[in-house]
Order: C-alpha cells, then structure tokens, then sequence
C-alpha cells in the first residue's frame, strides 16, 4: 500500500510539473503572438521601460536585454534592468505595447508612437500619434469608459 501511495504521489506530481512546464512555454509563445514587438522581437522599440517613469522614454542597449516571459526589453542601465526585475509587471506595458485607446474602442491592435504615453494607475499606456490623429487626446476625454473596455479587450485578446 505505501508503494501504491509513494507512486500515485509521484505521478501526480511529475504530471504537474510536466502540465505546469508545458504551460509556462504556451503563455510565453501566447505573449510572443500578441505583444506589440519590433523586427527585432524586442518590446517598446527597444525603449526602457523604465524610464518612462522618470525623465522621458529613452532608447536602450542591446547589450543591457532581460527576457521576461518571452518578451525581450532593452535598459539604458544595469540599474533600471534590476528594477525591471524585481518587479517586472509593474513595468510591463498595458495592453501588450499596443494603443490603448484602440484597444477601449474596439479590441484592435493598433501600433504606437512610442514617445506618446501616458502613466494611468502605475502602468505604460501607449497612443497612436500619426497622419490620423493624436489617440491620446480621445482617450483623455473617455478614460473612464474606455479602461474596463480595454482592459476587457486585452484578456479577450489573450486567451
């Protein structure tokens, strides 16, 4: 009976890990599909996300990368890598990088100008800022509807 237990004990747990694995690289390959991303398979245009929270956006190094759950990000400094590691949700973007504004109005996934942000509840929002228009100046003017769309979209979009 203790083999029996030791063995139905052991298969559950290496079938977890196994499923835990395996799930893990799927959420990973999910990110990869569906986060805003340059030719280079790197976030933000290659811009620090960290530093959109102090001075202003500015572009990283290659030699300074993080991957984090499959996505790559360039820091300007060792300093702003290890605060990015230490909590790297907090300096993800929302919506995968994608426009927030698009994304409140109707789920798409449409590109940014990186330099075109907005910090709204501790997150990196991005905008869309082209020959159509400044998708900052809509968004402020319907934050408070367009936030629960958004974020509705996105985990529609990420499942």
């Amino acid at each position: 009976m203790k083999s029996l237990t030791l063995f139905v004990f052991t298969f559950l747990f290496f079938s977890f890990i196994t499923n835990h694995a395996q799930t893990g690289s799927a959420s990973n390959e999910l990110r990869k599909k569906h986060f805003r991303l340059n030719h280079h398979g790197v976030a933000l245009d290659g811009y620090d996300p960290v530093s959109y929270f102090s001075d202003k956006p500015t572009k990283g190094k290659s030699e300074l990368s993080f991957e984090y759950k499959g996505i790559i990000y360039h820091f300007t400094s060792i300093e702003n890598r290890k605060k990015f590691e230490k909590n790297p949700e907090k300096f993800e973007p929302e919506y995968g990088g994608w426009c927030a504004f698009a994304m409140g109005e109707n789920g798409d996934k449409v590109e940014v100008d990186p330099m075109r942000y907005k910090i709204i509840n501790g997150k990196i929002n991005l905008f869309y800022n082209g020959i159509l228009g400044d998708t900052l100046i809509p968004w402020n003017e319907n934050e408070k509807e367009l936030i629960p769309k958004a974020n509705a979209n996105w985990n529609m979009v990420m499942k």
